[in-house]
């Protein structure tokens, strides 16, 4: 296989990715609105490290840095709570 043809088809995987990135955006907004109904902050510090140690542990099976995952998954945590903040009012995301 070429590296054009290796390259779209990552091309590809990183569109998905961004698709899956959006689907996560828009459960965190109606996360927002379960937790504001049930009275709950939005940081939830054990959520937060059981992703984490989920990302790890996944990626170790996987066979890939689990370091790197875990700092990708604490972004998409970061974007998470952003969009929680936005959705209850409290954040300044479109």
């Amino acid at each position: 296989m070429t590296v054009k043809a290796l390259r779209a088809e990552i091309t590809k995987i990183d569109l998905q990715i961004i698709d899956l990135i959006a689907d996560r955006q828009k459960i965190s907004g109606k996360i927002a609105q379960a937790k504001m109904n049930e009275g709950l902050p939005i940081q939830d510090p054990k959520r937060t490290r059981d992703v984490l140690e989920d990302a790890f542990t996944n990626a170790v099976e996987k066979n890939i840095n689990p370091v790197s995952i875990q700092k990708i998954f604490e972004v998409l945590i970061e974007m998470s709570e952003e969009r929680q903040r936005e959705c209850s009012g409290e954040g300044n995301l479109p």
